[in-house]
């Protein structure tokens, strides 16, 4: 299955998406303000990838003045729902449709692995205003807790794709593969958890590429194992799931 293949399979699972995708603490937009060096309200932002409006209505929230890209249909058509007031453009970030200098602030949430950095890296830099920044984020697995290690290992096994890191990447090695090297760049590390239903934690795992790629008796077969599984750790139904936000934020010149 290519890489677009697994980008494009959002679209048919957007509703999915956004009633179940984990959202984000707090604490990263602190941490985006002190690294881009300026607070979010008043700040012109890009949202790439901004899927069905997750981090663009945080952003918001904060004061900023966001515009949204996303290049999938589905993932627009919930987005305008959820956020009927904020503009979105069709686009990608290997090609922003958007002017030169005119943003404060890039933000991709989620969604930076899906771009070739070669050309999304100077597309950002293209957009960004002098001294304006570029931030990256992902909600990361928790390795650490047993069970979120044990599930992702089983999540591995039966879509067949490679196993988990034994290790989390050093600061220079993440830089590195975002494709960030050779600019001013900061990484920061948030840890959050939530509670959620038993329903909503398969729901959100089952919304990743790896499973819409899957098929339905793919996906139902593992829904099936995990369930029973999961009764026994969490008797109530009520999950907690953990998470380490993986924050990169990087300076135009």
């Amino acid at each position: 299955m290519t890489v677009a293949s697994r980008a494009h399979s959002f679209n048919a699972a957007a509703a999915q998406y956004a009633a179940n995708r984990p959202s984000y603490p707090p604490a990263l937009f602190d941490a985006v303000e002190e690294l881009a060096g300026r607070p979010l309200a008043g700040a012109r932002v890009a949202d790439v990838g901004a899927g069905t409006g997750i981090a663009t209505a945080l952003l918001r929230e904060r004061g900023a003045d966001v515009i949204a890209v996303e290049p999938g249909a589905g993932m627009v058509a919930q987005f305008r729902r959820a956020l009927p007031e904020v503009p979105v453009v069709r686009g990608d970030g290997n090609a922003l449709p958007l002017a030169d200098a005119s943003r404060d602030l890039v933000t991709y949430a989620q969604s930076w692995h899906w771009t070739d950095t070669d050309r999304s890296v100077p597309e950002a830099l293209r957009v960004l205003r002098p001294g304006g920044a570029l931030a990256v984020w992902w909600n990361t697995t928790a390795f650490e807790v047993p069970w979120i290690a044990a599930q992702a290992e089983r999540v591995a096994a039966h879509c067949g794709v490679g196993p988990a890191p034994a290790a989390r990447l050093d600061d220079g090695r993440a830089t590195r593969l975002a494709g960030l090297s050779g600019l001013r760049g900061t990484r920061r590390q948030v840890p959050w958890s939530r509670v959620v239903s038993l329903d909503t934690h398969l729901a959100n795992i089952t919304s990743h590429s790896v499973f819409l790629v899957l098929g339905e008796s793919g996906t139902q077969a593992f829904l099936t194992a995990e369930r029973d599984r999961l009764r026994e750790l969490f008797p109530d139904e009520r999950v907690e799931e953990t998470y380490l936000v993986d924050l990169l934020v990087a300076v135009r010149p």
